[in-house]
Parts: C-alpha cells; structure tokens; sequence
C-alpha cells in the first residue's frame, strides 16, 4: 500500500529571506475575488469549483474555452440574451460509500455562472457549443460586414472613364 501524507493546499512556509514577490500569483488572487463570497485571496474556503475560462479573437470568429473536468454536458447551460453569453454549470460531488477512509479531499464540487458581454460584431444567429474531453468550447462567428474587405488598388478616382473620353478639350 502507498504511503499516504495528508497535506495542505499552500505552499510551505518560506523564510522573509528568500520570499519573491509573484505578481501573476497577485493578478490571479484579484481577478477571482468576488467580494459577495466569502472568499479571501482567490482560495475559496468552501472547497467550490471555478471554471476557468480563455477568451480569443480570430480573423473570423471569436472563442471562448472552458476546462470543465467531469462537469456533464446534462449539468451544463449555454444561453445567449441579447449581447451576453451566459455559462452555467455544476459538477456533483463524489458520493462517499459507507467504509471508505479519505486521506485527501483536494477536488471541488459546485455550481458556478459566468457571462460575457459580446461585441456587436458576433453573428449570435450563429453560436456553436462542444463539450469535449471536459473542455467546453464555444465559437461566435464574426458577422460578414465585420469581416475585412479586400480593395484593389488602382481602381479609384476616374470613375471608369478611359482614353480621350475623359479630359478636357482645349479651345
């Protein structure tokens, strides 16, 4: 049998000396405060889980991805209403059997809801949703006036005038 040493979630405890400042650890900690939880630091004390999400343009569409493990696709929503893209969704927390010992319980379960405001140039007739190997991606196609336009050069100002047609006569 393994040998099993319960430990804490934080990293040990360093001297003052040797302490570096991590400021992507910081940004991390601010963005996932949500002042109506009772969290502190981003560490939610419940044990909930949080969906992160990456958010990406392309030429013609944007993405949005989620990592979503053992979330179903039956506890999951996807809803748009007007300009916002709504996520919702919840992953069940393991039924724990008569006679079974835990050494650790270090994953979350829980519901969370997360919305996006879009931009006016997503095509949201056309929203797609895939579930796959628990990452939810989600693809908003850039509507066709939003898309750039290619213009030939050389074509502008005479108006498709050619020749001795256009120019003035002389007197």
């Amino acid at each position: 049998m393994a040998n099993l040493v319960r430990r804490e979630n934080r990293e040990p405890a360093r001297q003052s000396s040797d302490y570096r400042f991590d400021p992507f650890r910081v940004m991390d900690a601010l963005l996932r405060w949500d002042p109506f939880r009772d969290d502190v630091g981003g560490l939610t004390q419940g044990g909930e889980f949080t969906a992160r999400f990456d958010v990406k343009e392309t030429k013609d569409a944007y993405v949005i991805k989620a990592d979503l493990p053992g979330v179903k696709e039956d506890d999951l929503e996807v809803s748009l209403n007007g300009n916002m893209l709504t996520i919702r969704g919840k992953r069940e927390e393991e039924r724990k059997q008569e006679g079974e010992n835990y050494y650790a319980i270090e994953r979350s379960s829980g519901s969370f809801t997360r919305s996006f405001t879009l931009p006016e140039t997503a095509d949201s007739d056309n929203v797609a949703a895939d579930l796959k190997d628990g990452v939810l991606e989600v693809r908003l196609p850039k509507k066709a006036e939003a898309q750039p336009k290619r213009i030939s050069i050389g074509q502008g100002g005479q108006g498709g005038q050619s020749g001795s047609e256009g120019k003035p006569k002389a007197s």
